[in-house]
């Protein structure tokens, strides 16, 4: 391969593929309508719909159906939903379809369960409202049939779902949102030779000059590997392999990472973050990736990253709009999301119970915004529950651990899913256990195993206090006698910080905070930890707050809520449709407290 060859940069990339770390060039978007129809009686299977489609609904597909930009604009309980779509030639040439070659029908996260037919012929089933899964529908096609049909079931009073900000009363009420069923994420289409690349996997180690990629493909076999790694157009490293194995390692070393005084050059930071292109070539399957190098990690009270102390400033985001919900309107809205933070003087950002469209993490890597990873919860502690909650959250780690943006996970929220976890042992065993299990996948990034208190084996305490008087929070925070206090007493919400687990060098943060409610729009039932009267009552409560964070000499970072007002929740520093509520600049001064942004 050429240099001319390698035309892929991930720097530019536009965020319109639906996998944005490995990408095909030949691909069909199935976004756009559909026919759709709720199932209230739960009557399709018995009527055939599997075979016939739906004829008569329409809906805009990835719009939930609860939301406005659907078509729909149900947000009433409907357990059952139907869609279908008929795959056409143009959808097939533009995924490259031909013989010898496989289909296959990808759904970026359709929530929760659902089972897909093309022509009244099963292709496969999937559980789990955010997560990413396809099926070979190569057979199917290939008999003529075309019609593609979805039913799933998304039931709002299973509180075993992991469900997050979903609110299941038919209202939504106080941190709850309107619900987001069915298919929320793009749909699309693509072709593929027999034995092609399914997954790919990239970790970096700038102290050993070495970056590994670990690749899975679709089967077994004896096709050699090509691995083309550039820089900014220059090539960095090529490697090749051969293996008969269905799971592949390839460790390159990179000449510019030993050279110690030019490496950092090569590091992915938000001051600087720097994209390295890949290309991966087997047998007659060509895809193009990226990754970027940097370390993170935690140590003497203190976040780290590319092995130098990094302060952490982060804000909460709900990832939600109010014409599409859970869904983001566009590519473009996602990219424009991640500037936003940007530009009022954040570095990083916790989507707050949610797994975040992965094209967001795509502009959180090109623009320089660091990501917290966080599940959403469930309700309840059962059996099903557990097992839910673990199958989606090693689903999304498997997902996006090549993104660099994203250095730390969070799988546990406010004791959500393990109410009781201070007095049942059993929780703490979960808990520990989803800390153990995530280190085992990913022992590249910190883990803070229940954001906010009743936390075990954290490798970040995490702390949640909506104290609004900044005189508070001041004396709370500004010593590490006053931190110790809460560890050794209670936290702000009553709540022991720490269960089990030596915190002793672990870093503190102020992990959420704020919430002070200004309802620019006057609106009926606005809610917040603590409210505002006017534009510049807002910029004294928020700046008094932000100064009082400031001022201390043990904080390694800290998360203030929230990004956005959402629905009644009107505690957002810009409103639903991303208007500032103040001055940027003065917004911008608030949170880097002088600090370059």
């Amino acid at each position: 391969m050429s240099d001319d060859d390698v035309t892929f940069r991930a720097s530019t990339q536009d965020g319109t593929y639906p996998r944005p770390q490995l990408v095909r060039g030949a691909w069909a978007d199935l976004t756009g309508t559909w026919g759709f129809a709720f199932d209230d009686e739960d009557a399709g299977a018995r009527l055939g719909w599997e075979g016939t489609g739906i004829r008569s609904g329409r809906i805009i597909v990835p719009f939930p159906p609860e939301s406005t930009a659907s078509g729909v604009g149900d947000t009433g309980p409907h357990r059952v939903l139907w869609y279908s779509r008929d795959l056409t030639d143009p959808d097939l040439d533009a995924a490259g379809h031909g013989d010898g070659r496989r289909l296959l029908l990808h759904f970026g996260a359709v929530d929760y369960r659902c089972e897909v037919w093309i022509g009244g012929r099963s292709v496969g089933r999937h559980e789990g409202g955010h997560t990413p899964f396809s099926f070979d529908i190569t057979t199917a096609v290939a008999a003529g049939e075309r019609t593609v049909v979805v039913r799933v079931e998304d039931d709002p009073t299973d509180i075993a779902q992991p469900r997050g900000k979903q609110d299941w009363l038919e209202q939504p009420h106080s941190i709850w949102y309107h619900r987001t069923s069915g298919i929320w994420q793009p749909v699309w289409l693509e072709s593929v030779p027999e034995v092609h690349v399914a997954a790919v996997r990239w970790t970096t180690d700038p102290r050993g000059g070495t970056i590994t990629l670990d690749l899975e493909l679709s089967a077994p076999s004896e096709t050699g590997i090509e691995v083309d790694l550039s820089f900014e157009g220059r090539t960095l490293v090529r490697g090749a392999v051969r293996s008969a194995a269905r799971e592949v390692t390839v460790i390159l070393p990179v000449a510019d990472l030993a050279h110690g005084q030019a490496y950092e050059e090569l590091l992915w930071s938000p001051e600087h973050p720097r994209l390295v292109d890949a290309r991966i070539t087997v047998g007659d399957d060509v895809v193009d990736s990226y990754l970027g190098i940097r370390t993170a990690h935690v140590a003497r009270g203190r976040f780290w990253l590319n092995d130098r102390p990094y302060f952490v400033r982060s804000v909460l985001n709900q990832g939600y709009w109010p014409d599409t919900h859970l869904a983001a309107p566009s590519a473009e809205a996602l990219r424009d999301e991640v500037e936003l933070i940007r530009s009022l003087g954040f570095t990083a950002t916790r989507v707050h119970q949610k797994f975040e469209d992965p094209r967001f993490l795509l502009a959180a890597d090109q623009l320089g915004l660091l990501v917290w990873g966080e599940a959403p919860g469930t309700y309840t502690f059962t059996q099903t529950a557990i097992e839910r909650t673990t199958r989606e959250w090693l689903e999304v780690v498997r997902r996006d651990a090549s993104h660099p943006s994203i250095v730390t996970w969070v799988p546990l929220n406010e004791s959500w899913g393990v109410q009781h976890i201070a007095s049942d042992p059993r929780m703490q065993h979960f808990a520990r256990a989803l800390v153990s299990l995530t280190k085992a996948l990913d022992p590249t990034r910190p883990v803070v195993s229940n954001d906010g208190w009743e936390q075990v084996d954290t490798d970040i305490v995490a702390i949640h206090d909506y104290e609004w008087r900044p005189e508070v929070v001041r004396e709370r925070y500004r010593t590490d006698a006053g931190i110790r206090h809460l560890l050794d007493t209670t936290g702000p919400a009553g709540r022991d910080l720490i269960l089990s687990g030596d915190v002793a060098d672990a870093p503190v943060m102020l992990t959420e905070f704020g919430g002070i409610s200004f309802d620019t729009a006057a609106a009926e039932g606005a809610w917040g930890y603590s409210s505002a009267t006017s534009p510049d009552d807002f910029a004294e409560r928020f700046e008094g707050l932000m100064a009082a964070v400031h001022a201390s000499e043990v904080l390694a970072g800290f998360c203030y809520t929230q990004l956005t007002d959402t629905l009644q929740e009107t505690n957002g520093l810009v409103t639903a449709d991303r208007t500032p509520k103040i001055a940027v600049d003065r917004i911008r001064a608030a949170i880097t407290g002088g600090a370059d942004g």
